[in-house]
């Protein structure tokens, strides 16, 4: 199994930033797919999951400013970020939570204020 995530940089409060992650070795549209982050110092966190039938949720600090999607011919799942807070600073990688495979190397999204 590889999570292969990609799409972070160093952007400005109010910025955005597409994220993406690619998988491979499960059968990518049988699975719930979740985007996590882990700030400096701070434990794990999911921050949006999507079903294997679409549909998003979102944890109550991010809602409203991303978006989850996935491409299921791609076996991608995607995040977009809008309006970036500092506090969304962190390490972002996917996984399925109810497999939780061994975890990617994740991309960097820094926020400066």
């Amino acid at each position: 199994v590889q999570l292969q995530a990609s799409g972070g940089g160093s952007v400005q409060a109010g910025g955005s930033l597409r994220l993406s992650c690619t998988a491979s070795g499960f059968i990518f549209r049988t699975k719930t797919m979740a985007w996590y982050r882990q700030a400096p110092e701070r434990q794990r966190e999911r921050v949006a999951t999507i079903t294997r039938d679409g549909n998003p949720d979102y944890a109550e600090s991010v809602k409203g400013r991303f978006t989850i999607n996935r491409d299921n011919a791609k076996n991608t799942v995607y995040l977009q970020m809008n309006n970036l807070k500092p506090e969304d600073t962190g390490v972002y990688y996917c996984n399925a939570p109810l497999s939780i495979y061994p975890w990617g190397a994740g991309t960097l999204v820094t926020v400066s204020s």
